[in-house]
């Protein structure tokens, strides 16, 4: 009994079953040889468009037409087809091409009974009748299409070569060929060039003229016999001929001819392998519904259309041009994009610097106006202080005017004879007197008259001689002593010469208001002026009772006064100006009294040499 059921189960497990099909080995079987662009361009899109996470294997096999035919030679393929594949039937069959897709048909029921075929590569001419579960998309060789748009693109051309092979595909190419080609008489004349021997070839396409064009859809056999792929018949015609030439196939672009509209191969790959997923899917082929055909582009080969100064104006949407040199926005399209954000940051950065300095310059410009409106005033506020002092020194040569004329008259109404010496020494005297009150209201409107800032070189010197002038009335009437340490030479220096007196003015007068309540012994104020190779120092010094140490670090601050009259704006406007002129004033304790100094930047050469060519300021002018 046991031996029995043994014999059994050994029976049952060498029984042989039949082969079931893996649910994920797709076979795709070509009408070509392996090496066809066309193949391979079908092979890459089918690969790309595989369902994620495919498992199973992609078999490719080629019926290499139309070098291999016959009866014999599909008996033996489908003998080599059924062993090879007996124990790994595919789940879906791929027909690629109208050979193929023949064979399959013919063959289907002995080698893979029940599997779906996916056809491509096929045109609906070829396609007859079909089983429910046979479905693709056929593929259109817009023949005619490519035609129209190369005559559309060469207007004057009034012939068109067209070369074919001697093989039999070459001859059913050519008899469609002759079909659609009467639709462009007499638009165009036709001139078929079918097997011609390579030598002849050679001869025809050299001698073509501008009014011709060359058409061809390659050929598997030149009129010598020679087997070659249609993309090196291609490479053949585009290096033969003189005129362009024009192709409906897109493996065609890059071996020398212009393009044509056509399908693409790696589309129709891509096509198959989006129905293979949906069959994978589990959907039934007769409920897949399948656009009538694969579409087209016009496909050119944009060396050869700047090579032949064709105008593509008007193309449409649909031109693709390979080979194209890229633009610059098209390498550098990134890049551009945050060059330009950039650009218009910095331009909008620049624009708001631009604004935003005009608005600083008006509000310097209302600053350097108010300044010079304040500083006027305090001049004026100066001239009503000194008016007293004004008054004195102008009645001086006003009374010595008066007396000299006065003692003309006397001598005039003596009678006789009038000496003359004695006249003129009175007129003398009459003209100096005179021009020192001129000198005295000359520097008086200089100073108080209200007019634009000046900004040319000066002699310090001049400057203080001109201050020390003016105040030497003051200080008398005041009772103190001036004194005036002024070296010979001129220190040359760059600004307003009437707002530097006026500093030196407000500095004399708070020395002047210092030395009220002191000794009159102490009661001396000094002006002093000591220059270097880059600064003169003017150095104001009294003898008064000093400057408090509470009131030391507000001393230059506005409407800070110790006087109960006082305004507080004399030190502030004089360090104002001082900064103006890019200079540095400060005041210090000295062992008796208070001691200010301002600092000032020495001239460059060329304005010194105008300084000093310019008149003495101090001279009357005639």
């Amino acid at each position: 009994m046991v031996l029995r059921l043994a014999v059994l189960l050994l029976a049952v497990l060498l029984w042989p079953r039949p082969a079931l099909a893996n649910d994920s080995n797709v076979l795709v079987l070509f009408s070509n040889g392996r090496l066809l662009p066309a193949n391979v361009e079908v092979e890459r899109g089918l690969r790309q468009s595989l369902p994620p996470g495919h498992r199973g294997s992609l078999f490719e096999e080629f019926l290499d037409a139309p070098r291999f035919r016959g009866t014999d030679f599909e008996h033996a393929t489908v003998d080599y087809l059924r062993v090879k594949y007996r124990s790994r039937r595919p789940a879906i069959i791929v027909a690629a091409g109208p050979e193929s897709l023949a064979f399959i048909l013919a063959h289907r029921s002995v080698l893979f009974p029940g599997v779906p075929v996916v056809h491509l590569g096929v045109s609906s001419a070829q396609l007859g009748p079909l089983p429910a579960d046979v479905i693709g998309v056929p593929i259109e060789y817009d023949l005619a299409g490519t035609i129209d748009q190369a005559l559309r693109w060469h207007p004057t051309v009034r012939q068109v070569v067209i070369v074919t092979g001697a093989s039999p595909i070459d001859r059913m190419l050519e008899a469609r060929l002759r079909a659609e080609m009467v639709r462009f008489q007499p638009r165009a004349t036709f001139e078929f060039l079918a097997g011609v021997p390579d030598a002849e070839l050679v001869r025809r396409l050299g001698a073509l003229k501008g009014d011709s064009i060359v058409f061809s859809p390659g050929y598997f056999m030149n009129g010598d016999g020679v087997e070659m792929s249609p993309r090196e018949s291609a490479v053949h015609l585009a290096t033969l001929s003189a005129v362009p030439v024009y192709a409906p196939y897109d493996t065609f672009i890059g071996t020398g001819v212009v393009g044509g509209r056509m399908p693409a191969f790696f589309d129709a790959g891509l096509i198959a392998g989006r129905i293979i997923e949906r069959l994978m899917a589990g959907e039934d082929p007769g409920s897949i519904r399948l656009p009538a055909a694969q579409p087209t582009a016009l496909h050119v080969d944009w060396r050869q259309i700047e090579r032949w100064g064709i105008q593509t104006d008007g193309a449409g949407p649909d031109l693709i041009a390979h080979y194209k040199a890229p633009g610059f926005l098209d390498q550098y399209a990134r890049e551009a994009a945050v060059a330009l954000v950039l650009f218009l940051l910095q331009t909008a950065l620049t624009a708001g610097l631009v604004i935003e300095r005009r608005r600083r310059r008006r509000a310097e410009s209302s600053i350097l106006r108010q300044r010079a409106e304040l500083a006027h005033a305090t001049r004026l506020q100066i001239g009503a202080q000194l008016a007293a002092s004004i008054a004195h020194e102008i009645n001086q040569p006003l009374g010595a005017i008066l007396n000299n004329a006065d003692a003309g008259i006397m001598i005039l109404d003596a009678g006789g004879s009038v000496p003359s010496a004695a006249l003129r020494d009175i007129i003398s005297d009459i003209r100096r007197a005179d021009l020192r009150a001129s000198e005295v209201i000359r520097r008086l409107r200089a100073l108080l008259a209200q007019r634009e800032v000046e900004q040319r070189p000066f002699g310090v010197e001049d400057m203080l001689h001109d201050v020390e002038a003016i105040m030497r009335s003051e200080a008398q009437l005041r009772k103190v002593a001036l004194e005036f340490l002024v070296p010979e030479g001129r220190t040359i220096v760059t600004g307003d010469r009437i707002q530097m007196q006026q500093v030196v003015i407000n500095l004399l007068l708070n020395a002047l208001d210092a030395c009220a309540d002191v000794p009159a012994g102490r009661q001396r104020v000094s002006v002093s002026l000591k220059a270097d190779a880059d600064s003169a120092t003017i150095c104001v010094r009294d003898r008064g009772q000093g400057i408090p140490l509470e009131y030391r670090a507000r001393l230059f601050e506005s409407f800070f006064t110790t006087r109960p009259d006082g305004m507080g704006m004399g030190l502030s406007i004089s360090r104002t100006l001082v900064d103006a002129h890019g200079g540095r004033i400060w005041a210090e304790h000295a062992e008796e009294g208070t001691l200010v100094s301002v600092r000032l930047p020495i001239s460059p050469p060329e304005c010194i040499a105008e300084a000093c060519d310019a008149p003495d300021p101090r001279m009357p002018h005639a």
